[in-house]
């Protein structure tokens, strides 16, 4: 498979950026990690931004936690990865070329907020417990982790985008989005919103 570098960036791009609207009557909650972030961060950064801005702060033993890490922020960029993971892996294919394409795009989007070797970790265990759990505890992981609703839309948001690194998303790739939709407890339609959202974005 070859893969578009400017069809990258553009994903990496849509990615770095918030999207322009909450659901309705959404805004971040006063102490959340969308709303801490954006303390640190300027508006227009995602939620995986501003999430990959916390989790970025945890370097060296994990037994000492540097000041400023947030465990919370932690769980919320490794269930949105996770959520993109789960999507790019549904079809059972996900090749080095892909894998390679994939952590580009994360590293990307997030500004160098992440390293290399958290973000390589990070996808070295996301792999392992995917072996271990299959893909159907894993939806329910993330659904279990992720509570906000607008934090819950951006996993699918970003899933919808990387999707697209290898042609779109495909009908097994939808099917994973439905389940982590289902496992957040949101309506159906809102897979159908995210997947023309990314769509429009890409093809604008």
């Amino acid at each position: 498979m070859v893969l578009d570098p400017r069809l990258l960036e553009r994903i990496s791009q849509s990615l770095r950026t918030a999207r322009s609207s909450l659901l309705p009557n959404e805004s971040p909650a006063e102490g959340s990690i969308e709303a801490r972030g954006e303390a640190r961060s300027t508006a227009k950064d995602s939620i995986l931004a501003r999430a990959a801005e916390l989790y970025g702060s945890k370097r060296g033993s994990e037994d000492t936690p540097p000041t400023g890490f947030d465990p919370a922020a932690a769980a919320l960029f490794e269930a949105l990865v996770e959520g993109a993971y789960l999507v790019a892996n549904a079809d059972g294919e996900f090749d080095r070329e892909e894998r390679a394409a994939f952590a580009h795009v994360v590293l990307t989007a997030t500004d160098g907020r992440v390293s290399g070797d958290q973000l390589t970790a990070l996808l070295a265990d996301l792999k392992d417990q995917l072996a271990a759990d299959g893909h159907d505890q894993r939806v329910q992981v993330v659904g279990k982790t992720v509570a906000r609703p607008e934090a819950q839309r951006e996993v699918l948001r970003v899933a919808a985008l990387v999707a697209h690194i290898s042609g779109g998303i495909s009908e097994v790739e939808r099917a994973t989005m439905d389940r982590l939709a289902t496992s957040f407890g949101l309506e159906a339609s809102i897979v159908e919103a995210v997947i023309g959202e990314a769509r429009a974005l890409l093809d604008g």
